[in-house]
Order: structure tokens, then C-alpha cells, then sequence
């Protein structure tokens, strides 16, 4: 159920909203100014079906056009190493890899990947909130609402069921998947869509 005490209306009016473990009261209350960068990016960012339609390669051009906004305001890629260590012998190491840190707020964007990818995310944002790096995750990808625009540009195909969308996510979160983070997540609508 979305939060939209703690959220801009104009967000809660161009995202699908979800809301897990309080992610939004405690980016609003407790980090104010990350919270108002994440609000800024998520409202100046559009799309067009140009982007939809070309080709994506190693990244479409929709992820690229939120990297545009967030790292001139100082969002850094950030990358965990996790060491488990027993009696001074290593067993284990893990890397974790954020799109966007800043301010102990983690920032992912999944437009069109396999939808394997949000395990991969859901367990990041739980091993740096475990660690105590990050105190919640955003994350964004498309809402199911933009499947009728699929189907009208004869791209569906592109964008099945087995890539990154609400539908896929919703799931691993009920099942716990980011552990204890709280994470917030908003779904890209057509209202973000340039005419």
C-alpha cells in the first residue's frame, strides 16, 4: 500500500507506488534532502517512445536519461565487499553493486532487464542495509500500465514477461527478498510519456 503522507501528490500521481517497511516516512523524514533529489529526478525524468522503440544494447536509453539528472546532484555507483571470516581465513566474499548512492539512500533503475536481476538488486540493498550502509532502497522500473503502449508500437516482444516490470518485483518483496530494508518502489507510467 503506497505512503502518501510522506510523498509528494504529483509523484503519487505519475508512478505506481509501493511502498515496503516505511521506506517512504523514513526518506522523507529522516533525509530530507536526498528525499527531495530522488522527488526532483523522478519528476523531471520523461520518456518517448523513440527510447521505447530503439534498440538497447549494453544500456537503453531510458536508464541513461536518470543518470543525466542524479549524478550531476552526486549520485555515485558505490560497490560492497563482504568478507566472512573465520578464525583469520576467508570463507566467503560477496560484491554488491548500487547504481546510485548518495547519503545512505540506494537508487536502482530496471527499465528492460531479466527479471533475475531484481535478486540480484533486492539482494544488494539487503546486504549494504545489513552492513548498515544504506537505511533504504528506491527502486524503479516499469509499470504493467504500459503494456497496451507495447502492444500499439509492435514491441511487446521486446518487453515480455520475463523482463523487469511490477508484475515481477512485487512478488520477491512479499517474499522478503530485500530482508530488512525497506525499500520504495515506483512503477513508470504513461504519464511520464513525451508526446
Amino acid at each position: 500500500m503506497p505512503d502518501h503522507v510522506h510523498l509528494p501528490e504529483d509523484i503519487a500521481d505519475l508512478y505506481e507506488v509501493h511502498d515496503y517497511r516505511h521506506a517512504a516516512a523514513i526518506l522523507a523524514c529522516e533525509f530530507p534532502e536526498a528525499a527531495n533529489e530522488v522527488f526532483q529526478a523522478l519528476r523531471a525524468f520523461r520518456f518517448t517512445e523513440e527510447q521505447i522503440v530503439a534498440k538497447g544494447g549494453n544500456e537503453s536509453l531510458i536508464p541513461k536519461e536518470f543518470s543525466k539528472i542524479l549524478r550531476p546532484m552526486g549520485w555515485k555507483e558505490a560497490k560492497l565487499n563482504a568478507r566472512l571470516v573465520v578464525d583469520d581465513e576467508a570463507i566467503s566474499a560477496d560484491t554488491h553493486k548500487i547504481d546510485y548512492l548518495k547519503d545512505r539512500i540506494a537508487f536502482d533503475l530496471e527499465w528492460n532487464s531479466k527479471d533475475q536481476t531484481f535478486d540480484r538488486d533486492l539482494y544488494a540493498f539487503r546486504a549494504f542495509f545489513d552492513y548498515n550502509r544504506i537505511s533504504v532502497g528506491v527502486l524503479v522500473t516499469r509499470s504493467q500500465e504500459l503494456d497496451p503502449l507495447f502492444h500499439r508500437l509492435q514491441i511487446h516482444q521486446k518487453y515480455g514477461a520475463s523482463t523487469t516490470h511490477i508484475g515481477k518485483l512485487l512478488p520477491r518483496l512479499q517474499a522478503g527478498r530485500s530482508g530488512g530494508c525497506p525499500v520504495l518502489v515506483f512503477g513508470i507510467t504513461t504519464k511520464l510519456l513525451s508526446r
